[in-house]
């Protein structure tokens, strides 16, 4: 999606922790000093059609385009 180089991960995904540090291995992964567990995070796509203000958008464009 994005070629920024990595998002910033506020917590561990397996214990909550905060003690994050970046790793260079596997790349953009996350270190939790915690509880050892290095991970990834990856964001694969937004469904916009299931975001509810989405949907109730495109309803009313939908109800103005409509003679």
């Amino acid at each position: 999606m994005s070629d920024s180089p990595r998002g910033v991960v506020r917590h561990c995904p397996f214990c909550a922790e905060e003690d994050l540090w970046p790793v260079e291995e596997p790349a953009g992964g996350w270190e939790c000093r915690a509880c050892a567990r290095v991970f990834t995070v990856r964001l694969d796509r937004v469904e916009a059609q299931h975001i509810p203000g989405r949907v109730a958008e495109e309803a009313a464009l939908g109800r103005e385009e409509q003679p």
